[in-house]
């Protein structure tokens, strides 16, 4: 499977009653979009996209999937923050029969994710609106890195 992971775009900044609700701001749905654009130009677009459930992640998921017409993502909590890579691991084998599978979620969890799956420990950091592609075959721990494009590439950081 090749598994993507698109860390949600800028959102708004922390407020008092809580993260969970935090929305996109306009530079975030941008880099959505771009993402999108940029995936489908490159015919590397995901059958299926997974969202965390947390308002941001799944504002990224939409707005990537309307900008190139797929269908609603799936809000997985195993995705919201604190994700667990093993867990990860585990519940992305459920969608093993696609060959492309998208998430959208959070960091520190993607860049623990990637080191996970690579087995490489430190020096890995995906930021908001960045693209990393991973060869892999879950639940099985190890992959191969396809590509990392950071949210200046994608199109406006």
């Amino acid at each position: 499977m090749e598994l993507i992971l698109l860390r949600h775009g800028k959102a708004e900044d922390h407020r008092s009653e809580g993260d969970f609700d935090r929305r996109l701001v306009d530079k975030g749905m941008r880099q959505a979009r771009r993402a999108a654009r940029l995936l489908g130009g490159l015919d590397r677009l995901p059958e299926v996209v997974l969202s965390s459930p947390r308002i941001r992640a799944k504002e990224t998921a939409e707005h990537f999937c309307d900008e190139v017409g797929l269908g609603a993502p799936v809000i997985q909590s195993w995705l919201d923050c604190g994700m667990n890579p093993e867990e990860a691991m585990r519940e992305l084998a459920a969608f093993s029969e696609f060959e492309r599978v998208m998430i959208v979620g959070h960091e520190p969890d993607f860049s623990m994710l990637v080191e996970s799956w690579i087995e490489c420990r430190g020096g890995v950091e995906v930021k908001k609106g960045a693209l990393v592609g991973l060869e892999v075959m879950p639940p099985r721990r190890g992959g191969r890195l396809v590509f990392l494009v950071p949210p200046k590439m994608v199109g406006g950081s």
